[in-house]
């Protein structure tokens, strides 16, 4: 919709009205925004293709902020939408969502094509992977039991993972998910295993396993 620069825009901030969180709020000419996404400068050409999926393919109301040390892409929102939002999470927050939503997938496809033992030995496999690559916050069975079975919208709070830990997980995930099942067929539902989280959030993921290695091995 708008590609903009910093002086054109007013930028504030709100108390959301359900979390211990300020949401950053964007107002051009009468009409508001909120963050969906932050890049780098050197990620033109990846915000441009967000800004552009959402506008152009999806018909939303965006904007594109250009800034000298980053881009960010906001989408149009009333204040009061907010009374309903379920979150505004930073592009790393998206992709740890979307690994745990991609390995709940993936366990629940076990256990229901495979059966409860398959199962138990796939959360034991995934368990040790997780603890021996010292993942943040997966100290215990326990821990893991709640990742592969909370409502990733019920998560009180995600893991603070890193880039690095959503790749080594995508990665033993795929691996994991060709033994058990014996191909790769369960990688190529992306879209239809994602489709609990927000449509912008998707976006974001798609677009960040499409720049990366990951991309050939999730379809």
């Amino acid at each position: 919709m708008f590609i903009l620069k910093r002086q054109d825009v007013e930028i504030s901030t709100i108390q959301h009205p359900t979390r211990d969180q300020q949401v950053p709020i964007l107002h051009y000419q009468g009409q508001t925004f909120r963050l969906i996404s932050v890049f780098k400068a050197s990620q033109e050409v990846e915000a441009k293709a967000l800004w552009r999926s959402l506008t152009d393919n999806r018909g939303k109301a965006c904007v594109l902020l250009e800034e000298p040390e980053r881009f960010s892409v906001w989408g149009k929102i009333r204040l009061e939408q907010l009374e309903n939002d379920t979150g505004s999470h930073s592009n790393v927050e998206i992709l740890t969502l979307a690994s745990i939503v991609l390995l709940q997938a993936v366990y629940l496809d076990i256990e229901d094509l495979l059966g409860n033992r398959q199962a138990s030995l796939f959360e034991k496999d995934i368990t040790g992977i997780l603890q021996q690559k010292q993942f943040p916050q997966i100290s215990s069975s326990e821990s893991v039991k709640s990742l592969l079975t909370v409502e990733p919208s019920q998560i009180p709070k995600l893991p603070p993972w890193q880039e690095t830990h959503v790749i080594i997980l995508l990665e033993e995930l795929h691996r994991l998910g060709k033994t058990y099942f014996g191909d790769t067929n369960f990688a190529r539902q992306l879209k239809d295993r994602l489709q609990d989280m927000q449509e912008e959030e998707q976006l974001v993921f798609i677009g960040w396993l499409n720049q990366s290695p990951l991309g050939k091995l999730w379809q």
